[in-house]
């Protein structure tokens, strides 16, 4: 059951301008065509934690390359880990084959084998013949830790909630904050969840895009930066908010450009720098994960010929260092729209995340210039 949230304001309608790159209309992964995000969000219960009844503050959170059936119509893809203190499914195969076929499912740290389980489920609904007449599949499931609000060991995200975000998935603007995979997350000692920004190369390089959506569920408030100013300092000072020494984030990139799954592994890699800019540190503790796809030059699962002829951008190209640009500014956006966007949550046995101050974080970006 969820519980009526009220809009908060992303980074850019409070004044708040990453970067020199143009946005897409959405400012999310969905910008770039044919991307799809669905959202199944679990809130109920408040008390004392009763394991396995709640309280439960958590869901899960799906993104589609292709609204097609992605075990036959493949996407380029790779991945990066940052830190592996973490239980990501599915990326030694993604690593190997430099491919995607199933959606990009993002939940809590104990509820990945069940999603797992349902992606499962989902593919051999659409192609019966895996595992009997063809190859197995390989599911791809992220995970963050929202132990502090949720009844984690409960694993109360089901198969049909899965299903339900699966079936919810859907083109244009993208829920942030306290939805899906992020209802119970925190980062920098406040409520945090999930934020997604995009950007548009111009014309002369292409006019691709690149998105960003993540989960972020990281990081200590003292070391919270916006656009450069630490404003975790001078709002730790106010909080009482417990220390987080480690968390994880899982960071999903996609893009229009036709990209080889070397390229897209340099793409994850520069998420590491949009989350540095943001106070980020990769703890020992941390289990940091980015996936990046191509929904360019898909792959058949079963091709009709030996070879294949394809258009990809050249690795010495003005174009990748636009998309490395474009990777970075939006990765920083995205944690600030998970900030900003969520709201004040409490959860098991009364722990409370508080809402990122907006009027506090502007005063102090003022202070330094950063807005108007």
């Amino acid at each position: 059951m969820a519980e009526t949230r009220h809009k908060r304001p992303r980074a850019r309608e409070v004044g708040i301008i990453v970067g020199e790159l143009p946005t897409g209309t959405w400012n999310a992964i969905t910008d770039v065509e044919g991307v799809l995000v669905g959202h199944c969000t679990l809130i109920s219960g408040q008390g004392p934690l009763v394991p396995g009844k709640g309280p439960v503050r958590t869901g899960v959170t799906a993104v589609l390359p292709h609204r097609g059936n992605l075990f036959r119509d493949k996407v380029a893809a790779s991945a990066h880990i940052i830190n592996g203190f973490g239980k990501c499914v599915g990326l030694p195969q993604v690593l190997e084959l430099g491919t995607l076929e199933t959606p990009i499912l993002l939940t809590n740290t104990l509820n990945v084998g069940t999603v797992a389980d349902a992606c499962i489920q989902w593919c051999l609904e659409q192609n019966p013949d895996i595992g009997v007449t063809t190859s197995s599949v390989n599911p791809v499931v992220g995970e963050c830790n929202d132990g502090f609000l949720n009844d984690i060991q409960g694993r109360h995200v089901r198969m049909e909630h899965v299903f339900a975000a699966l079936n919810a998935a859907a083109a244009g603007a993208v829920e942030e904050g306290s939805v899906g995979a992020g209802t119970g997350m925190s980062a920098f000692g406040f409520k945090a969840g999930v934020g997604t920004a995009s950007r548009k190369l111009p014309a002369a390089l292409g006019a691709f895009t690149v998105g960003v959506l993540l989960v972020a569920n990281f990081g200590r408030q003292r070391d919270l930066l916006v656009m450069g100013v630490p404003v975790g300092r001078a709002l730790a000072c106010e909080s009482n908010a417990p220390s987080i020494v480690d968390g994880s984030v899982m960071v999903v990139i996609a893009t229009d450009a036709p990209l080889a799954p070397h390229q897209l592994a340099r793409l994850a890699r520069r998420a590491c720098h949009g989350l540095a800019r943001t106070g980020a540190t990769a703890s020992h503790g941390s289990g940091d994960f980015v996936l990046a796809f191509s929904t360019s030059n898909r792959i058949a699962h079963q091709p009709s010929a030996f070879t294949r002829t394809v258009a990809l951008v050249e690795d010495n190209a003005p174009v990748l260092d636009a998309l490395f640009l474009g990777v970075i500014e939006a990765t920083e956006e995205a944690v600030y729209n998970a900030l900003l966007c969520a709201e004040r949550m409490e959860g098991r046995d009364g722990h409370v995340r508080e809402a990122l101050p907006v009027d506090a974080l502007l005063q102090l970006l003022r202070q330094y210039g950063r807005v108007s």
